[in-house]
């Protein structure tokens, strides 16, 4: 988010490829979760994307925690947040439509993964061999990865069960967070000349950002001015408070992720998406920006 270098056009190419490919598949999942194709409930379609997704950004993670001596070994951290979007989900379909419903169990699971990861650790104690710094990361891994996917699934189902409106707060999420980045890169690209944070990520500059919560503005007030009249009511504060939050948070998420690789001296977290990168590169805004939609959203249901 809020690129200002452009990429070499073989990349480029790559990027444009990806995205639309991703985006593609993003909405036909959104369509079958939409009507309940084959008789499946809200989220169920979308969960096990979430889940791969959980998977592949902690193994990234994994690996770029290597990097510097920390090897968090075994399958605990990526099984534990692939798991977490799959217990929000199984806990909402014990619990019924209701956004807060799959926090619970995702908790429950993130919780289970720390006291596994300290077991893990007692059993194989060695005096100064990092076992605090371990615990550390996988935790961070786990719990910065994982929980942002189970309010993904809260804001499925912040919505109405079946039609576009249902899923109006998940995908105004993504939208206002992939349109601020798309607008970021583009005028960070052409007009970008003040760095923003040049130390953590020299590519990005503050016009890019102007761009980016502009953007995030005029997209949450598009779909949130056509589709909420759908029935699928509004998040608290409306579009600008919307727009603006989540946008921003969408930016801190993508600088957070920065800052990761910077410190781990890695140019992208993988190379599983191509141009894009890795898994990682793909949801770091969206993980930052979802709790504050599912607040948002969850505050707007509560006012009369």
């Amino acid at each position: 988010m809020i690129a200002a270098t452009p990429s070499q056009p073989g990349p480029l190419a790559s990027r444009a490829v990806v995205t639309v490919l991703t985006a593609g598949g993003f909405a036909a999942l959104c369509w079958a979760d939409a009507v309940g194709f084959l008789g499946a409930r809200p989220a169920w379609w979308l969960t096990p994307v979430a889940a791969l997704l959980g998977w592949a950004a902690a193994a990234e993670a994994v690996r770029l925690a290597a990097v510097r001596g920390v090897v968090l070994g075994g399958l605990l951290v990526p099984l534990a947040a692939a798991a977490v979007p799959l217990a929000a989900t199984a806990s909402a379909a014990l619990a019924g439509h209701d956004p807060a419903s799959p926090l619970g169990w995702a908790a429950v699971v993130v919780t289970a993964a720390v006291g596994a990861m300290l077991v893990g650790e007692v059993a194989a104690y060695r005096p100064g061999g990092g076992s605090l710094g371990r615990v550390a990361a996988g935790v961070l891994a786990v719990a910065a990865i994982g929980l942002p996917l189970a309010f993904m699934v809260g804001l499925r189902l912040a919505g109405p069960a079946r039609g576009v409106a249902g899923l109006l707060p998940l995908v105004s999420m993504v939208a206002v967070v992939k349109g601020g980045d798309i607008a970021a890169y583009l005028v960070g690209s052409l007009l970008g000349r003040h760095k923003l944070a040049p130390l953590v990520s020299p590519g990005k500059t503050r016009e890019g950002a102007v761009a980016s919560l502009a953007a995030s503005l005029g997209i949450a007030w598009l779909l949130l001015g056509w589709f909420g009249q759908d029935g699928g009511g509004e998040p608290w504060g409306g579009w600008p408070v919307y727009g603006l939050t989540v946008g921003a948070a969408g930016m801190l998420g993508d600088l957070s992720e920065s800052l990761v690789k910077r410190e781990l001296a890695a140019k992208d977290s993988g190379r599983s998406l191509g141009g894009l990168g890795g898994c990682l590169d793909l949801i770091d805004a969206p993980l930052f920006a979802a709790p504050v939609a599912w607040l948002l959203w969850t505050l707007g249901r509560s006012v009369p």
